[in-house]
Parts: C-alpha cells; sequence; structure tokens
C-alpha cells in the first residue's frame, strides 16, 4: 500500500511541477528539484516505488529530476531540521511520506509546495483546512485510517473466531498526537464490542521488531490486529 501511496505523491509532485515547468518552455529545460523527506529510509521499497513513479510520468532522477533525500533514522526530533535544510536548498517542491514529516515541513516554508502521501487525516491534523479545499501550500493523498481500525478488528475476529487476546503494534510519534490518540483508542472501543483483549505493543524502528514480537509471544496474544503505524 505504501508503494502505491509513494507513486501517488509522485504525481502530485509533478502536477505542482508543471505550471513552472510549463512557463519556461521556451528556454533552457530546466531540471527539477524534489525535496523528499522522509522519517527513516532504512526499508529501500518506498523510495524505489517513488523513483518508478517518476519514471512512469517521464521524470528520470539525474536526467531531468534531482531528488534531494533527508533522513531521519527514525528520530523525529530531526525532521524540522532537515526540513529547513530543503527549503534553503530552494527545491521546487517537498514530498512527505507521513503526517509528522509533512507538519515540519509546513512549519518550515510557507511558498514551497508541500505533498503528503498517506496521511490518515490532514484536517485533524493541521495540515489542510478541508479536503475539498486544502488552501495554503499543502495538499496530497488521505488514507483516513481511523476509521478503518474498528472494522480490521472485526474482520481479524471473523478469521480467527476463537481470538481472545490482539497485539496491536504501533509506533510513538509517527502520527500526530491527536490522530494517535484517536486510532488507539477506537481499537479499544472496537475490543470491548468484540470481547476481545488488547495488548499494545511499540516499536520505534525495525530493531525493536525482534523484542516486540517476543514480548506478543510471551503474552499469548492470538494474532497481531493492525499495524497501526510500525515505521513511515
Amino acid at each position: 500500500m505504501m508503494i502505491k501511496r509513494a507513486a501517488r505523491a509522485a504525481a502530485l509532485a509533478l502536477a505542482v511541477l508543471a505550471a513552472p515547468l510549463g512557463a519556461e518552455a521556451q528556454q533552457a529545460a530546466k531540471i527539477a528539484r524534489i525535496g523528499y523527506l522522509a522519517p527513516n529510509l532504512a526499508d529501500p521499497h518506498l523510495p524505489e516505488a517513488f523513483r518508478q513513479g517518476l519514471r512512469d510520468l517521464g521524470y528520470v532522477e539525474g536526467r531531468n529530476v534531482v531528488i534531494e533525500y533527508r533522513d531521519a533514522d527514525g528520530k523525529y526530533e530531526r525532521l524540522s531540521a532537515l526540513a529547513a535544510e530543503l527549503v534553503a536548498l530552494k527545491v521546487d517542491v517537498i514530498v512527505a511520506p507521513n503526517t509528522v514529516a509533512a507538519l515540519a515541513a509546513k512549519q518550515a516554508t510557507k511558498t514551497i509546495p508541500i505533498v503528503f502521501a498517506g496521511t490518515t487525516d490532514p484536517v485533524a491534523s493541521g495540515l489542510v483546512t478541508s479536503l475539498a479545499r486544502p488552501g495554503g501550500n499543502v495538499t496530497g493523498w488521505s488514507n483516513l485510517n481511523s476509521e478503518l481500525v474498528g472494522k480490521w478488528l472485526e474482520l481479524l475476529k471473523q478469521a480467527v473466531p476463537g481470538v481472545s487476546r490482539v497485539a496491536v503494534l504501533w509506533q510513538p510519534g509517527a502520527l500526530d498526537e491527536r490522530t494517535e490518540k484517536d486510532r488507539l483508542k477506537r481499537a479499544e472501543v472496537a475490543a470491548r464490542a468484540l470481547g476481545v483483549r488488547l495488548q499494545f505493543v511499540e516499536a520505534r524502528g525495525p530493531e525493536d521488531f525482534d523484542r516486540v514480537f517476543s514480548e506478543m509471544t510471551k503474552a499469548r496474544a492470538g494474532d497481531c490486529a493492525s499495524k497501526l503505524h510500525v515505521r513511515q
């Protein structure tokens, strides 16, 4: 799913770039410069999907587009400084693969277009004014996953009728505070309605996976209901 989101983000970024590129059609071709602000680039699949999305639309890295990658290495507190670096480079557009990165970019600039991908609730998080009229310099694609948390648990209960304990793997700080609280609350409400006990397990990055799955096993969780936000 995140690969598709990256491709959509690429398409939106190019749409933003189309206007200035068209205005200079009579001049020498301009090389677009895209800032890619990532909480973590440990997984190579997402940036490669982003590059493939660009290639599908005629933009090839190193030929007619330059991508400035900035990786916070899972340390979300670094995103603000990295966003400022991209602004100083005067990139044409900033692509942010999640809410926290998009918020950092928004704080860094009011003029450079920002495209987010896979944000759960851009209105509640303060990224845009409304879905119909985002306003400002921020736009993107929303998945509204918080609305689906209860459905995920319901489907799991149907698939494994005897399940009574469910581990929920999530990454603290990967979402804005309001969305994070809303998603966890919805999980608890749905679990009570289904007669399921939840075990919330935190993972701040891939290095935590061995530990958290060990914790799940010790707690005898029947399954992992949903990956609320492992890493983005």
